[in-house]
């Protein structure tokens, strides 16, 4: 068998070298738009070979790793799927690209979202062991093929991930709390700090709070902008929810409740309970 893989960034560089390692398929093939990337996923040992789109196409298994702009475009351009061809969407955000696919192919095209990452982009951010023991979301598998599906779980079973099934709604709402508000909340620190302090004090007075928190700010803005886009809806309903919690916090400061501050701080810890 063969694995084609579409982007060879984070993503797409880490499936290439873990697919690699399990042995499942006979050789991994890439394409990227970008040479550079595709000069660097080859020194770097990411895919056996750089290909046409022509020749992914022809693979048994399909990754799309590309920003979510690209994703339905990338799917729907194949027209000549085999009964047995797998597409699988690696993307952030199901509910729009879903709607999206073609219902030529719809049974072929698997919507799979590993929660696995880092702040870093391109093919020399790799890691091999990036989705080991993480957790992979298969979204809308009712309008899958059985034989995708269950290649889809083997796939990802064999790289160590551990997989939940839902719908594509409940996937963008779960993930716009815990992973795409997150994100813009590190990039609104990130520049809130930038505004007030000079590089130098930054430098000089930077803790492990700070770092911790602004780490994801150095996420890739292409990739986040096209992931804030396509689940809109749901992360502006977790902004507004945030900014109520945020506008309480700063009411108790503001007014010198330092008790009930002292409450209101308890009840965030007791989310440690289920991490």
């Amino acid at each position: 068998m063969l694995a084609g893989i579409i982007g060879l960034g984070l993503i797409g560089g880490s499936l290439g070298l873990a697919l690699k390692e399990i042995k499942m398929f006979k050789r991994v093939l890439g394409h990227d738009k970008k040479s550079l990337h595709e000069k660097q996923a080859l020194s770097l040992g990411l895919v056996d070979e750089c290909v046409s789109m022509a020749e992914i196409s022809e693979c048994d298994a399909i990754f799309i790793a590309v920003p979510l702009s690209q994703v339905a475009h990338i799917v729907n351009s194949f027209t000549n799927l085999r009964i047995s061809q797998t597409i699988i969407d690696l993307g952030s955000a199901k509910s729009v690209i879903n709607s999206q696919i073609s219902s030529k192919i719809r049974k072929n095209y698997i919507g799979a979202h590993p929660m696995s990452g880092t702040e870093f982009s391109g093919p020399k951010a790799a890691k091999k062991d990036l989705f080991k023991n993480k957790i992979l979301i298969l979204s809308d598998i009712a309008s899958c093929g059985e034989f995708q599906i269950a290649f889809a779980k083997e796939i990802f079973v064999n790289l160590g991930m551990q997989i939940i099934t839902m719908d594509s709604v409940s996937h963008d709402k779960h993930i716009a709390y815990i992973s795409h508000l997150p994100h813009i909340l590190s990039f609104a620190l990130a520049n809130t700090v930038l505004a007030q302090e000079q590089p130098e004090n930054i430098l000089a007075l930077i803790g492990g709070g700070f770092r911790s928190m602004a780490r994801i700010s150095n996420s890739s803005p292409i990739t986040w902008r096209d992931i804030f886009k396509h689940n809109r809806e749901y992360l502006l309903e977790s902004l507004s929810q945030f900014q109520g919690s945020f506008s309480y916090a700063h009411e108790l400061i503001l007014n010198e409740k330092w008790d009930e501050l002292e409450s209101w701080m308890k009840k965030a810890n007791s989310l440690h309970e289920f991490l």
